[in-house]
């Protein structure tokens, strides 16, 4: 046998494999719906979800934006009691109970909102965030619930409780218990004007509906994303109802901003330091430090 005939045969998989198409792993590039620009996902988390052509501010995550948020990206999430499962038993196309299903399996959430506990500028803070991708953000039990939890967990701390909303209103599949928390939250928020602590909300694209007339504008301090719709009744409603065009930007955040119903439009790469600030300054405490105290060894030499 000699080196001609000692060779292993290629096997045909192998030789198609050589010119097949690789399989490319999806969700690599994202669409801006603003300027229609694609976006590798890496920059695009490094950016916040914020379009690098255009500056548009897509919708995040609140577990990936408290990553961002919290000193070291690092925070304890605050368990929250969970009320009873679908009791209206309500059935639209779908019973309530697979909605939640899917939208467990698409987010990776129990619910739409998040409640966390840690620091921001070295300064204890309980943060809450709504998830849009959970049932549109939808108000719910469990969402009350959370709210309540979140500011119970400021008043024992002693801090500052600061809310992230993102809503398309009441959860319809909840009824007249979904429109109860809105009392249920304002009295919580009471809580803590109470106990003297600093409520500040952040209002996300959108926030809409009893989300709107309730916790959403009852902050010590109002603050919006950029182009941000805020309203109760949207646009196309009130439209099809008045019978009329509307402004130019109505509802959005700068609109409202004009016309006092905002304290502040704040970019979200900026949202951390100026977080950071007015916490700082609604809590009595001395400007944050930025950078961290050298070591005494190296002083020393």
């Amino acid at each position: 046998m000699n080196w001609i005939s000692n060779y292993v045969r290629p096997k045909i998989g192998s030789i198609n494999s050589l010119f097949s198409r690789r399989e490319v792993p999806e969700n690599l590039w994202v669409k801006c719906e603003e300027c229609g620009t694609m976006l590798f996902h890496r920059e695009l988390d490094d950016n916040l979800n914020v379009c690098t052509n255009c500056g548009h501010h897509m919708p995040i995550a609140p577990r990936e934006r408290f990553r961002k948020l919290f000193d070291g990206g690092i925070f304890v999430e605050i368990q929250v009691p969970k009320p009873i499962a679908d009791p209206l038993v309500f059935k639209d196309q779908k019973k309530y109970p697979d909605r939640l299903r899917e939208a467990r399996k698409k987010t990776g959430e129990e619910e739409a909102m998040l409640v966390a506990e840690g620091e921001i500028g070295r300064l204890k803070t309980i943060c809450v965030g709504q998830d849009f991708a959970f049932m549109g953000g939808s108000m719910g039990m469990q969402v009350g619930n959370a709210i309540i939890a979140g500011a119970e967990r400021a008043v024992k701390r002693k801090c500052p409780l600061v809310l992230f909303a993102a809503a398309g209103g009441a959860r319809m599949q909840e009824g007249i218990l979904s429109l109860m928390q809105m009392p249920r939250t304002t009295v919580a928020v009471q809580m803590l004007k109470e106990a003297g602590l600093p409520y500040v909300v952040v209002l996300t694209h959108p926030t809409t509906g009893g989300v709107t007339a309730s916790y959403a504008m009852l902050g010590d301090v109002q603050i919006a994303e950029p182009n941000a719709l805020i309203c109760f009744a949207g646009p196309r409603v009130i439209e099809q109802t008045i019978r009329e065009t509307l402004p130019e930007g109505f509802q959005r955040s700068e609109y409202l901003l004009e016309h006092g119903m905002l304290d502040m439009v704040v970019a979200r790469k900026n949202m951390r330091e100026q977080l950071i600030t007015l916490l700082r300054l609604l809590m009595d405490q001395p400007p944050a430090v930025h950078g961290e105290l050298v070591a005494e060894a190296a002083t020393a030499k």
